[in-house]
């Protein structure tokens, strides 16, 4: 039986003996079909292989859960409620940037969706799967958009300080839970001050969470927190006294990490994942 993730199971292994490495999978979702066949252009009858192969390149880069289970392929940004003003903001001239993007196949999708890839940005600490991504999708000619290699929390990268104060949208997707509560409220504050100064402003996301909200080992010796809807609000109100704004929070569980269908028996039944929408007032 595999160890949870909250105890002798070190996220970071390469082991794939872990509960969460899906041998391989024999079908993709239609819309992530769509993206790969008329965005990336890969053949129809290349799609599976493609995803697998990719899978354990990025594995050994850093072989988190959500890759072990596919996840850098799901468009989480998609299922949000705003999904479709987003895309409005962003064809009128709005910019986004997706924090921890990752593979970045959201971005990709907004494209496939009609927005110029001009107004975006993504911003990820592991500059592998930038390149990984760009060798995935064929893109690296034709992504106008601005990839940046840096840690969030770092406010000394040029890079990102260069950007304070011009996004209207901020995607924090599958991100905030490798922080303990005070490293989330750290994140959030920051992304406050990479947003525009003005009301409408959005921060959308996803994170893992837990139907109570609370603390958790993740790695040993690394606490990290997982909220539920009411410990999300309460943080933002933490970060609103922080940063003198007033944000609107919109937060759901839902069982998407794949709880219901046994797919997460390596960590604790309780968890879930978080969808949040935060929009400044």
């Amino acid at each position: 039986m595999c160890a949870k993730f909250t105890g002798a199971t070190a996220v970071g292994t390469k082991d794939k003996a872990v509960g969460y490495y899906d041998a391989t999978i024999t079908e993709v979702d239609p819309v992530v079909r769509d993206l790969l066949e008329n965005y990336a252009h890969i053949p129809s009858d290349q799609v599976v292989s493609r995803v697998v192969e990719t899978r354990d390149k990025i594995w050994e880069v850093f072989p988190w859960p959500c890759v072990g289970q596919f996840r850098f392929v799901d468009l989480a940004l998609r299922n949000q409620p705003s999904y479709v003003a987003i895309i409005s903001r962003l064809k009128n001239g709005d910019t986004l940037l997706d924090v921890g993007c990752c593979f970045a196949q959201d971005l990709r999708q907004l494209v496939h969706d009609g927005v110029p890839s001009s107004q975006l940005h993504g911003l990820e600490i592991q500059k592998e799967f930038i390149d990984l991504a760009f060798e995935f999708f064929g893109d690296r000619k034709s992504f106008a958009g601005k990839f940046i290699h840096a840690d969030l929390l770092d406010r000394a990268n040029p890079e990102v300080k260069r950007l304070e104060g011009t996004f209207g949208v901020v995607q924090l997707g599958m991100v905030l839970h490798i922080w303990d509560l005070e490293g989330q409220t750290k994140a959030c504050e920051r992304v406050v001050e990479l947003l525009r100064a003005e009301k409408g402003v959005l921060v959308v996301g996803q994170s893992v969470g837990n139907l109570k909200g609370k603390e958790f080992e993740g790695r040993p010796g690394k606490m990290i927190y997982k909220h539920d809807a009411d410990t999300f609000k309460e943080m933002w109100e933490e970060v609103g006294r922080r940063t003198g704004t007033k944000w609107e929070v919109r937060a759901r569980l839902d069982d998407g990490l794949g709880i219901g269908g046994g797919k997460r028996g390596w960590d604790e039944d309780t968890t879930r994942r978080l969808y949040f929408e935060v929009e400044r007032l």
